[in-house]
């Protein structure tokens, strides 16, 4: 891969080695360092015991993005870009190391969010006011969750509040830009051996004019049913647990989850000619329910046995042509057994079977699957090597079975320098679109579609100590057998085919440091996301994506005050797969600032797009100008 560095990558660059040269100055230990994650391994551990490329997205930078969409926060991390079609409320994707929004897998509370057909995630629905972190697992992780995870995992965890008292709550209001009014409250607590927590929000705004009026080529959206208005939206969610220890080392819970985003949007009103006559509206609905039994059958023996069920609609509504629901329903039982056979190392063993079921207004040759799955998982150390190992097997009722494995490596060169590498393997499974939707005016499904592949490899070098934490990362992750739609040029029928080949490789380098009272953070990604087979009329780069993307940020303290600064730039990309549209770089800056009234009382602002920027994530749509958002919180 050969990237000229530009002056801003320099830049970048030099923002973080310094960060090496003062890791000595005693300061205190950066939070992340302590932070538990699930998500690497399918098992609670300390985030400095990962093995592989995970980010905590913590508490206190959820607080410090108040009022953004939960796209917004995740698209600050590094080997992130996001797009969006419009406000907030519209359309959105997570491009994770360059791979597609649809082969990143996105898990609220370890389930499963993604809607069957197109075999995306509803981001807009997903409220940040309900999400305790957000985990962050790059490169292909199918040895660990089976189909989707090509870039990686997304795990977003509500709301569960602290344990360690009989009763703890809190509440946030805030008002912003477009008219933007948020309000979040909950609860938590522990007694006499049971445990709960609950958590509700709801939003409203005015938003803006979601699409621009014209395309990068200066052409009309107009044919695109755009409807010259403002396009807002209206949103309400909750969550909540409630468990019982019912004896030392064993505990069953449950665990609910339910949002409802009410999104007005842009878009054809009638097939040909196409009309403009007033906004289509989006109703969008997630849920997910589980109950989970953790017993400790032995001192070395963990079981947790688990059943999930999680559903996603949505009600298109067009004002002159009435309306269609499309709904994804899964059904999941997990049972995971841990065994601790020596004090470094683990063993587990899951089986997992998911029913997946669609009910549309389209027509579909199959309405229904199940995958049946076997994982073995590894995880010890020996001395200063750390190792993990996976290997699973998805078994399909339509396709058949899939393996995947994978194996990563570090180790501990001193107490503070780390170097590592690892490989492993990913696939997605064909959408039910892809494979049944009936043939309609333009489409039909391919039932003979075969799933997409990947091979990642990677390798890492990393400092860490109580202050600061700087990882280099190289990444290739090869692609084959995409799934694309291919048009016949006589019939104009289109169909889903195995066509295209695909390589990402990349460099990240991220960094975090604290000196005293002062918090710096940033990242440098360069990423070549390579069409290896481009057909007749395709170019060489994966559109939407940038080939470099940096971020710098810095939070001081002064007292009661929390002061930060933040800067983002995004490098041009191409607008379609042919590579003949250019949608231009943009530079972002934001500026936060909180106040402690006393223990219970805070305020915390944000002001986005401070240089008021026009830019583009998606040709033809709008993002946000200079906005303001101002929240008030309190906690028992």
């Amino acid at each position: 891969m050969n990237h000229p560095l530009p002056r801003r990558a320099l830049l970048a660059v030099s923002c973080l080695f310094p960060l090496a040269a003062t890791a000595q100055t005693p300061t205190p230990e950066i939070q992340a360092l302590h932070s538990i994650v699930v998500t690497a391994s399918r098992s609670a551990e300390p985030l400095a015991d990962a093995v592989g490329d995970v980010t905590v997205i913590g508490q206190d930078q959820l607080a410090a993005a108040r009022g953004d969409s939960i796209t917004e926060i995740i698209g600050r991390q590094p080997g992130v870009q996001i797009i969006s079609n419009g406000g907030p409320q519209t359309a959105s994707g997570i491009f994770l190391r360059g791979a597609n929004a649809n082969q990143t897998l996105v898990l609220v509370d370890g389930l499963r969010m993604s809607e069957l057909l197109s075999g995306g995630t509803r981001l807009e629905a997903i409220d940040p006011a309900l999400v305790e972190r957000v985990e962050i697992l790059r490169g292909a992780a199918s040895s660990l969750y089976g189909s989707d995870a090509i870039g990686g995992v997304i795990n977003i965890i509500t709301k569960k509040g602290v344990q360690d008292r009989p009763l703890s709550a809190w509440a946030n209001a805030g008002y912003g830009t477009y008219n933007t009014l948020k309000f979040s409250a909950g609860l938590s607590g522990a007694s006499h051996g049971w445990d709960y927590s609950l958590a509700g929000s709801i939003g409203s705004s005015s938003g803006f004019d979601v699409m621009r009026g014209h395309f990068a080529n200066n052409s009309s959206t107009d044919s695109w049913g755009h409807y010259t208005d403002k396009d807002g939206y209206n949103n309400h969610g909750w969550s909540g647990t409630l468990g019982y220890q019912w004896q030392p080392g064993h505990h069953i819970g449950l665990m609910a989850y339910s949002t409802y985003l009410h999104a007005d949007s842009d878009g054809a009103q009638d097939d040909f000619p196409y009309a403009t006559e007033d906004n289509v509206r989006n109703l969008v609905r997630q849920q997910a329910y589980a109950i989970t039994s953790t017993d400790q059958i032995t001192p070395i023996w963990e079981s947790v046995l688990r059943f999930g069920w999680t559903r996603d609609s949505l009600d298109y509504r067009r004002p002159t042509e009435g309306s269609f629901v499309h709904s994804s329903l899964k059904r999941t039982w997990s049972w995971q057994n841990n065994f601790q056979i020596r004090p470094d190392h683990r063993v587990s063993i899951l089986g997992e079977r998911v029913e997946e079921r669609i009910n549309s207004d389209f027509d579909y040759e199959e309405n229904g699957r199940n995958i049946n799955s076997l994982a073995l998982i590894y995880k010890g150390r020996v001395d200063r090597l750390h190792t993990q190992a996976s290997l699973r097997n998805d078994n399909y009722s339509d396709h058949g079975s899939q393996v995947t494995g994978g194996l990563g490596l570090d180790i501990d060169l001193t107490d503070r320098w780390q170097v590592g590498a690892a490989g492993s393997t990913g696939f997605r499974a064909p959408t039910f679109a892809d494979l049944y939707q009936g043939g309609g005016m333009f489409y039909q499904g391919n039932p003979d579609l075969k799933p997409e592949k990947s091979r990642n490899i990677e390798a890492h070098l990393q400092y860490q100590d109580d202050a600061t934490l700087i990882r280099l990362t190289a990444y290739q992750n090869k692609v084959r057998d995409l799934i694309i739609n291919v048009s016949d040029p006589v019939t104009w029928m289109t169909s889903p085919a195995n066509v295209n080949q695909a390589t990402l490789r990349g460099l990240t380098l991220a960094g975090e440091h604290t000196l005293g009272n002062t918090t710096l953070r940033g990242s440098v990604d360069l990423l070549d996301p390579r069409n290896d087979d481009p057909g007749a009329g395709e170019g060489s780069q994966l559109q939407l994506r940038a080939r470099q993307v940096f971020y710098l940020a810095v939070e001081h303290r002064i007292q009661a005050w929390k002061l930060g600064a933040e800067y983002q730039y995004t490098g041009n990309r191409y607008a379609d797969a042919a590579n003949r549209t250019t949608l231009g770089g943009y530079s972002l800056v934001n500026l936060t600032a909180a106040y402690d009234f006393s223990k219970s009382l805070g305020m915390q602002v944000r002001w986005n797009n401070v240089l008021d920027k026009d830019y583009v994530r998606v040709d033809g749509y709008r993002t946000p100008g200079s906005n303001v958002f101002v929240n008030l919180s309190w906690r028992m």
